[in-house]
């Protein structure tokens, strides 16, 4: 019985050390790494700039209107049309106005010679005085005849350059180069003066015109560079200059509005086009760039993760401004090819995580994917 109870005990102890044995043999489990894709910052020389968005507008537009009363006998152009300074637009019927030249002209041809003819009594008269042959009262008449008479010449002729130039008026010019933008009448309507017939706008050059908050308006000078695209030809970069800076900004959203000057030629650039401007406002300089994809946001403190080995190590940045670089075959760049500009926080040659970023912490575990 005695020894039934001390092989049990030493049965229950050699249970007891094998189980201490299996769990030490147990061993903790491995650290996961997080897969990511990393992009080494860069440092290039660059120029800052502002962007912002703008309007193209015709160089001048003006409204063209029917200077006497009359019907419209003909339409030269239409909308679209093409015109230099001096093209005919429209004609105005000017049978009136021609039978008013005629009879003004008839009118001073009668004054000129009722002229000649007191101008040949005055002088007997004249002559006829000077003798005492004719009385005071005889001179002075034909004096005041010869005046009335030199005075209905001034008024005919005057008569006849006014009838003239109304004449002239129905025949209706363009009073610039350009487009025809808007035809208001059509052949067979009765005008007055002052009816606007047609609207012509000069495209060459073409303004473009911008806004830029009040903080940059300091970094602005007439003559700077411009340069934007349009939607229509977003493959295409157009050029201008500054040449209206306005005096005083706009109250409401504290922005100063900027024209630019930009060649058009073959006219393709069109008013009323959205513009993306792009005005540098300095030298070129050497700045670190990260790719914006890389960013987290938390309020307002923002923070990229650098691969240091195989471990990531949090860093606070701070940014500027936002740049857009090209691709190429030996330095290819990420996905929409937008990068932000670091001031603090991160030196040129490291390597920024670019995909993963958000399931990582300091410290974290990384594997690189190549």
């Amino acid at each position: 019985m005695k020894s039934r109870f001390v092989i049990l005990i030493v049965l229950m102890l050699s249970l007891l050390f094998f189980t201490s044995c299996k769990k030490k043999e147990v061993k903790a489990p491995a650290e996961k790494a997080v897969n990511v894709r990393v992009h080494a910052a860069e440092k290039k020389s660059l120029r800052p700039f502002l962007d912002t968005t703008g309007t193209l507008n015709p160089y001048e537009e003006v409204i063209v209107s029917a200077e006497v009363d009359g019907i419209l006998k003909g339409m030269k152009v239409s909308e679209g049309s093409i015109v230099s300074k001096g093209t005919i637009l429209a004609v105005i019927d000017d049978i009136d106005y021609d039978l008013e030249v005629k009879k003004v002209d008839a009118a001073l041809k009668q004054a000129d010679a009722n002229l000649a003819n007191t101008k040949l009594e005055y002088q007997r008269k004249n002559a006829l005085f000077k003798e005492q042959l004719v009385t005071q009262q005889q001179f002075d008449d034909v004096s005041t005849r010869l005046s009335l008479a030199a005075a209905e010449v001034e008024r005919a002729t005057a008569s006849l350059s006014l009838a003239k130039q109304k004449l002239l008026k129905t025949l209706i010019y363009s009073p610039l180069a350009g487009v025809v933008k808007e035809k208001k009448v059509e052949r067979g309507n009765y005008v007055k003066n002052g009816t606007a017939l047609f609207t012509i706008i000069q495209t060459n050059p073409i303004k473009l015109n911008f806004s830029v908050p009040e903080k940059d308006t300091g970094k602005l000078k007439a003559g700077q560079n411009v340069f934007f695209t349009v939607d229509a030809f977003p493959q295409r970069e157009f050029k201008g200059k500054v040449s209206v800076i306005y005096p005083s900004l706009e109250e409401k959203t504290r922005t100063l509005l900027i024209e630019a000057l930009v060649p058009n030629p073959s006219g393709i650039l069109k008013p009323g086009l959205f513009s993306h401007v792009t005005l540098h406002t300095g030298s070129e300089r050497g700045i670190v760039l990260v790719p914006i994809t890389a960013l987290l946001y938390e309020g307002e403190k923002i923070r990229v993760f650098v691969a240091e080995g195989d471990r990531a190590k949090e860093r606070t940045v701070k940014i500027g401004q936002q740049y857009k670089l090209q691709s190429s075959v030996r330095s290819p760049q990420p996905p929409g090819n937008e990068y932000i500009e670091i001031i603090e926080g991160v030196k040129e040659g490291e390597l920024i995580v670019t995909v993963g970023q958000q399931n990582l912490f300091e410290g974290a575990k990384v594997n690189v994917a190549r």
